[in-house]
This record gives C-alpha cells, sequence and structure tokens, in this order.
C-alpha cells in the first residue's frame, strides 16, 4: 500500500500540474493524500508541520539569495537594453543567413551569463520572429531553437553556470558550479552540435516541401495588442562592450572566489561562532552569490541616466524570483514527507541497487524519472537530493568517485526528461510564441531530451573510464 500511495500522489502531482495547477497547493495536497493512503492518517498533521514545512523553510533559506539575485539580473539585463543589445550584436556578427544558429547562440549567451531562461524567451523571441520570417522558416521551430539555447546546456552541463540546477547539488556534495569543469565541456558540445544538426534538417525539410514561416496574422495581432509601454526600454540599443560587461563579471567572479580567494582563506575564526560551520558546502554558493551581485551593481551603475525607471525594474525582479523559488521549495517539501514514508524504503532500496558497482547509474535514472514527473529540473534534483543525496556521495566515496563528477551526472540527468509536455517552462515558451504543443512540441522534445540524454550517457562513460576532469 505504501508503494502504491506513493505512485498514486505521484501521478496525480504530475496530472494535475499537467492541468495548470499551481505547485504551491498542489505539493502539500498531493503529501497529504500519500499519508493518508499509506494509512497514517493520525499523522498527517505532524508530518505537515514537522517534516513538509521544514524541508521547504530549509530549502528557501539556502537557495533565497542565489533566486532573488538571478531574477534581479535577468530583469537589469531586459529592462537595460543589454539582452536586446546582445541579441542584435550576435546577429550582425554571424549573419541573418544562419537564423538558427543566431536565435541559439544568443539565448545561450545569455543564460550562460545568469539571465532567467524566462526573461530569454520574452527578449528573443521578437528578434527571432523576424528574423525566421525573413529567412523564411517554419515559425513553429522558434520554441525549439530558444529551447536548446536556453534549456539545455547553459543550464545543466556549462561549467560555471550560475542557472540554480547547477547551484542545488553545492549542500549535499560539497562541490562548486565549476564541477567536471572537462566533462561539463564535452557534454555541452554533444548537446549544442547535436541539437543544431536537428534544428538544420527540420529546416531543410520545411525547404523541400515547400513550407515557409506560414500564417500567423491573428497571433501577431494578439501580440502587438498585448505589448506594454515597459518593452520600450528593452528594446534600446547600449554599447556592446557595456551589455557583455555583467555577463563575463558573473562567470569571471564567481572563478577567482570559487578557485583563487577562498581556497586560500583561514576558515578557523569562524569557529568559535559557528563550531558546526563545513567551508565545503557553502563556499560555492558564497562564490555565486557575490559574482551576481557584483553583476547587478555593475550594470546599475554603467546605465544611470539612461534608466526609464530603474527602482521600477528592481522592483519587478525582486517580486519576480518568489513563485520560482516557493513552488521548487514546496516540490522539496512534498519530497521530503514521500521519503519519509515507509514505502520509499523499498523504492530507494530498488533506485540504489539499479547499479550497485556504479552510483552514477542510478543517481541518473533517479534525477530523469523526478525531473520528468514534476516537469521540473530544478524540482526534480532538490527532491532526489533531499531524499538520496547522503547515500549517493556515501556510495561514491566507496567506490572512489568524484564528488564533482557526481555533481555534474546529477544536474545533467535533471535535464534530461525535465521537458516532457507538462512541464511549465514549455507550456511558457510554447505561450510566448503562440504557438501548440501540437505545432511545437517534437522539435523541442529532440532537443532538450535526446541530444542532453546522448550527453548524459557519454559523460558517465568518460566520468567511469577516466574519473572526474
Amino acid at each position: 500500500m505504501g508503494i502504491l500511495a506513493i505512485g498514486v500522489s505521484l501521478a496525480l502531482l504530475m496530472f494535475l500540474a499537467y492541468r495548470g495547477i499551481t505547485v504551491l497547493l498542489l505539493a502539500p495536497l498531493m503529501a497529504a493524500l500519500a499519508v493518508v493512503l499509506s494509512g497514517e492518517l493520525a499523522l498527517l498533521l505532524p508530518y505537515y508541520t514537522e517534516t513538509f514545512m521544514p524541508a521547504l523553510g530549509g530549502y528557501v533559506l539556502s537557495f533565497l539569495p542565489v533566486f532573488l539575485l538571478g531574477a534581479l539580473f535577468g530583469q537589469l539585463m531586459a529592462d537595460s537594453g543589454a539582452a536586446y543589445t546582445l541579441s542584435r550584436w550576435i546577429l550582425r556578427v554571424i549573419g541573418q543567413r544562419h537564423a538558427v544558429l543566431v536565435i541559439v547562440v544568443a539565448c545561450a549567451l545569455l543564460t550562460y551569463g545568469g539571465v532567467s531562461l524566462f526573461v530569454v524567451a520574452f527578449a528573443i523571441y521578437p528578434i527571432a520572429k523576424d528574423l525566421f520570417r525573413s529567412a523564411n522558416i517554419p515559425k513553429r521551430l522558434i520554441p525549439a531553437a530558444i529551447a536548446l539555447g536556453s534549456f539545455t546546456f547553459t543550464m545543466t552541463a556549462m561549467p560555471g553556470t550560475p542557472a540554480i540546477q547547477n547551484a542545488i547539488p553545492i549542500p549535499y556534495f560539497g562541490t562548486n558550479a565549476f564541477a567536471a569543469p572537462g566533462l561539463g565541456l564535452i557534454g555541452s558540445a554533444i548537446i549544442l552540435l547535436g541539437g543544431l544538426w536537428w534544428l538544420h534538417t527540420r529546416v531543410a525539410a520545411a525547404r523541400a516541401a515547400g513550407e515557409g514561416f506560414g500564417e500567423h496574422r491573428v497571433a501577431e495581432l494578439e501580440e502587438s495588442s498585448a505589448l506594454q509601454p515597459a518593452d520600450a526600454q528593452a528594446t534600446r540599443e547600449m554599447p556592446v562592450f557595456l551589455a557583455l560587461l555583467p555577463l563575463v563579471l558573473v562567470v569571471a567572479v564567481n572563478a577567482v572566489f570559487t578557485f583563487a580567494v577562498f581556497p586560500s582563506m583561514d576558515w578557523s575564526f569562524l569557529t568559535p561562532s559557528y563550531p558546526a560551520f563545513n567551508p565545503s558546502g557553502r563556499v560555492g554558493l558564497w562564490a555565486l552569490i557575490i559574482a551576481l551581485t557584483v553583476a547587478c551593481a555593475t550594470l546599475m551603475l554603467v546605465r544611470l541616466g539612461h534608466w526609464t525607471d530603474l527602482k521600477a525594474s528592481v522592483n519587478k525582479g525582486v517580486f519576480g524570483f518568489m513563485l520560482p523559488l516557493f513552488n521548487t521549495a514546496s516540490e522539496v517539501g512534498y519530497g521530503a514527507v514521500i521519503a519519509s514514508l515507509a514505502g520509499f524504503l523499498v523504492i530507494r532500496d530498488a533506485v540504489l541497487n539499479l547499479a550497485p558497482g556504479n552510483p552514477l547509474i542510478s543517481e541518473a535514472i533517479a534525477m530523469n524519472v523526478l525531473s520528468g514527473i514534476t516537469g521540473s529540473s530544478s524540482g526534480g534534483l532538490s527532491i532526489a537530493l533531499q531524499a538520496l543525496g547522503a547515500d549517493y556521495l556515501a556510495m561514491a566515496e566507496a567506490a572512489g568517485i568524484s564528488p564533482d563528477l557526481l555533481h555534474r551526472v546529477a544536474v545533467m540527468a535533471a535535464g534530461g526528461m525535465d521537458t516532457l509536455p507538462h512541464c511549465g517552462a514549455i507550456i511558457t515558451l510554447l505561450a510566448i510564441c503562440k504557438l501548440t504543443h501540437r505545432q511545437s512540441y517534437l522539435n523541442i522534445a529532440a532537443v532538450t531530451m535526446l541530444f542532453p540524454l546522448l550527453a548524459l550517457v557519454a559523460v558517465i562513460v568518460l566520468g567511469t573510464l577516466f574519473g572526474s576532469f
């Protein structure tokens, strides 16, 4: 009954999330359903106050600054005109003839620099629409091009990426954002080159069939009527070097503190105040927080006198972090309740024993399954690490596997099956592009699942043979 209860709860969570019900409400309700179906009705309220809420609160305490600063930075990049400037600059450099490559590179540069994938989708879509129309490429391929640049290698594989997915394993494994950089670069190349090959074959097939951009007049009228005054400031250009500077700072400052400043420090001065302090589980997050803070401050300063309403941009960015943070934290609370049920012990043992000699395989499967169920890479990763992170670390240490390799495999695995049709990011992207699942989802699935999974297999094989590098 315990396993059945968990299965029913997970199935309903996935189905109702796909139907558009917020995870903030679904997570505690589905956790309560699992408890009731497991025959532990008397423990329902204790599970909520002693398990669900502490897990939710602990996640918020750990990751609130990363979510907040990431959302603020993305908003500042959009409202300053930096995102628009960079996308136009990439268009001029690469050329209109390579429309797909322009969009993928523009999205990749912005997301690797720390701009939220949702902000990138809003900022790049108008440029992509004009570019694809000029090149007579089907509009239905725009979501896949944006997804390849935003939802894949810059989110999970590129070393140093400030994406929240890359930050989540840090306190569990004592790693940093640059974990297994060589393997991450190899995985990124597989995803990027495979995705570009797929999109170019789709463009060629469309041209051979005589398919052009298509008729989308109704959707474009809706886009024009929905245009807000704030969009005008987001489409102003600025000097390219100033638009690039904040992105460079995010990666560079993160690297300096990760590899130079923090490793050279003696943390013994913290012992009197924080006797249980473990720097290995914190300095990776600290480096990311400092990098995002420096980038936000720099962007505000270099654009002084050019902001339409800096206060409004800051407020919008700060307010924008709350829903993603609490959605993910609520899923973590759900995962904590599930992990504490008796039926989960059977599931945990089965997952951990999938490949007893190589925990990377078990980890990859667990992250993929949970990310697919929740429709969220960060949500699935958080649930899995909350329940199994300590087990995987112990197994890795026993097998002589580096925590850095464990980190990279976990993050890349979370970015495999997360983009199933009920994924919130996919639903939002299609809404932005005024397209449907039927029109665009097959190509989105190819670039966000097929090639990321191939890259994950390659990283596991190389990591098993040669270790972390």
